[in-house]
């Protein structure tokens, strides 16, 4: 089977490479990678590297890298197709299951063509309505009346759809083109001999752009009490409700200058909003705010605050928002929920008692534990024991839903305490629910694999006491056996523990103990060894050519693609003027991290296959030179040093052709003289730069 390119990017960006890795091989924490014996050749000192960063893994010791297909592809033996699907499993995906002939992969071709064709579709029709906005003083006096000034409708491209039913058909030729169908702008009545007229009329409009800035849809509200107050564009090829925010195009910059997102209900909130000094609010599009919204989201900044009325409504939009919230609420994240008084939305609440209030509510928003236990609580009278138990029962899936971590464990303390409890009493009895509704679903689950036992008579007892040297062995249950021809621990029966599992606290995962002051012995067994014998010598990786800094610095962005959005309009500059293939690449990537937000380079390596670039992100990701690591302050001041000392390069290249200009053009002194002082302060940034 075929399995399509961004089903396998997405997948890349769902599961994590050390925890795939650390099925099969131990793994310590080192810096900023985890460390442990390479799986590919035998060694007695750790050389294996995985990046969770980066998303990658690489053995100092023989040169093995990838990604986590291509690990599992490697050390366990599965095929490309078998392997991708252990990882959807594990993330809950479905593996597109049919293959793409030449066929289909013509009709995938034109569906893209489709798409931007629709997007141009619908941009042509929002410069129409930006027109019509002009020329409708009723309109405008709508928008005056709201409080938005012509530079915030010009930023959010705001239009005025006429009356009539058939405005479009002066700006499209075609008016039974079915692309205007397609796009949603023409509604087809079948039942009136497929008669058309346009979906929206006599309504003030709102563009919706995705993260690119492309057209994807429309939002339309009436200018007076006729029903419905808004109308949506249906979904279509380019536009799906519950993925898209809207504002969010307008919004990018300012949610990572105000260092937070405000999400509200309604777009004119968001308008309203950016008028009054918060252009960092988005909302969602006439539906419930979804995980896919919050991730989306999440590429932009750590923090959310989701703005709702104070009534009833507005705590059921609440409710909803937690439940897309909640699987992304780590431990480095902040979310809350901001409630107003009934009366107010936020436009109203603004402008009556101005912004620094409606900041000081912002930063006293409900934060998401909080609310969590306000919803669980609801209902629940937790003076009885009734009501303790059925409060319980409604935090079990809201305390499930969240990631691992801080946050999740001290939740568990206090809704232990709510309903007079111990932690672990509790815990033991959501484990006990969460055993019953998994034999429910025990048919769905995949063959069971039987677990090797180790072979060799003189194998460790993993259930002995410390050893002289105070390694603790793993009890859980018996390891994989040792197989001195691979190298390696060899799981010919599965890579996890009992029922085919990884084993998080066992060595049932297949995972090598860190052993200290032994050797192994070509049997299979544990040995003792001279603490004064050095370790063997590692096989060393060819050198590699010296690094350009245009190499250098696509290095550090292909592994850190965060660190883009702190460089300045000169650093963006620098790069996409870089000779070769280095400029293309430096576009291209700018391009993706506006479209899908920071990437590891996994995914970025999945996205480059057949790219133009692609021979110049791999050579300069491949090898030892690629695999250094640091703090990320460090990492960049690095990247900083070699931006400013490529300007520098860059404005000494400009002073010698002005030299030459000079005497036929005299105004090259002037800039000749520019160019010096602010090479001159690049140099005090740099000075060690000649």
């Amino acid at each position: 089977m075929t399995i399509p390119q961004s089903f396998i990017q997405e997948l890349l960006t769902r599961v994590d490479v050390v925890d795939i890795v650390g099925r099969y091989v131990q793994l310590k924490k080192g810096g900023a990678n985890f460390m442990g014996l390479c799986p590919f050749h035998g060694e007695k000192s750790p050389s294996f590297s995985v990046s969770p960063a980066k998303q990658f893994y690489h053995c100092f010791g023989c040169g093995k890298n990838g990604n986590a297909i291509s690990f599992l592809m490697d050390h366990a033996g599965m095929g490309f197709v078998e392997a991708v699907q252990d990882l959807a499993q594990s993330v809950g995906l479905q593996v597109p299951d049919d293959d793409i002939s030449p066929q289909e992969k013509e009709r995938a071709a034109a569906a893209r063509q489709k798409q931007a064709t629709l997007n141009e579709v619908l941009e042509k029709a929002a410069d129409a309505y930006r027109r019509h906005l002009r020329e409708s003083q009723r309109a405008i006096g709508y928008f005056k009346g709201r409080g938005v000034s012509g530079a915030v409708a010009k930023r959010y491209g705001l239009g005025y759809a006429p009356e009539g039913w058939r405005s479009l058909a002066s700006v499209f030729p075609s008016y039974d083109d079915p692309l205007l169908e397609e796009s949603g702008l023409v509604i087809v009545n079948d039942e009136d001999g497929g008669k058309r007229y346009d979906r929206f009329r006599d309504r003030v409009m709102f563009p919706i752009r995705n993260v690119k800035g492309e057209y994807i849809g429309f939002g339309g509200r009436v200018l007076g009490d006729d029903k419905p107050k808004y109308l949506n564009s249906p979904e279509t090829p380019v536009f799906h409700k519950g993925r898209e925010l809207y504002g969010l195009f307008e919004a990018r910059t300012p949610i990572r200058e105000a260092g937070y997102a405000l999400v509200t209900e309604g777009y004119m909130d968001v308008v309203a909003l950016a008028q009054l000094g918060f252009p960092n609010a988005v909302a969602t599009l006439g539906t419930a705010c979804t995980p896919e919204h919050v991730q989306k989201l999440l590429r932009f900044t750590d923090a959310v605050v989701f703005s709702f009325d104070g009534d009833s409504a507005g705590r059921r939009a609440a409710r909803k928002a937690l439940d897309g919230a909640l699987p992304h609420a780590t431990d480095t994240r902040s979310i809350k929920f901001l409630f107003l008084p009934a009366e107010h939305d936020p436009d109203s609440f603004i402008r009556e008692h101005g912004t620094d209030a409606f900041a000081r509510h912002v930063e006293r928003a409900t934060p998401l534990s909080r609310f969590l236990v306000e919803a669980a609580s609801e209902g629940c009278d937790l003076a009885t024991a009734e009501g303790r138990a059925h409060m319980a029962s409604n935090a079990r899936p809201l305390w499930t839903a969240l990631p691992d971590g801080v946050l999740k464990r001290q939740l568990l303390g206090e809704l232990a305490e709510l309903t007079q409890l111990n932690a672990r009493d509790l815990s033991d009895l959501w484990g006990q629910a969460a055993a019953r509704d998994g034999v429910r679903a025990a048919h769905h689950a995949p063959p069971q694999r039987q677990q090797p036992r180790p072979t060799a008579d003189d194998a460790p007892s993993w259930d002995a006491p410390p050893d002289a040297d105070g390694w603790q062995p793993h009890t859980e249950s018996a390891g994989p056996a040792y197989d001195p021809g691979y190298g390696s621990y060899s799981n010919p029966g599965g890579y996890g523990g009992q029922n085919g599992h990884s084993s998080q606290s066992g060595y049932g995962g297949g995972k090598p103990p860190f052993r200290k002051g032994g050797d192994w012995k070509s049997g299979g067994g544990w040995k003792k060894r001279d603490k004064d014998t050095p370790w063997p010598p590692q096989p060393r990786l060819p050198r590699t050519p010296a690094m350009s800094r245009a190499d250098h610095a696509a290095r550090l962005l292909l592994s850190h693609m965060a660190f883009l959005e702190e460089l300045t309009h000169d650093d963006h500059t620098i790069l996409a003027a870089q000779p070769g293939a280095h400029g293309p690449l430096f576009a291209w990537l700018e391009a993706q991290f506006h479209e899908h937000g920071p990437l590891a380079w996994a995914v970025l390596r999945e996205s480059l296959r057949d790219h133009e670039c692609e021979e110049l992100a791999v050579k300069v990701m491949t090898g030892s030179h690629a695999q250094t690591e640091g703090e990320l302050h460090e990492l960049r001041l690095e990247l900083r040093d070699l931006l400013t000392r490529m300007q520098i390069e860059d404005i000494k290249e400009q002073q010698k052709v002005l030299v030459l200009q000079v005497a036929q053009d005299p105004s090259a002194l002037e800039r000749y003289r520019a160019l010096a002082e602010k090479r001159k302060e690049l140099e005090q940034i740099a000075p060690k730069t000649t």
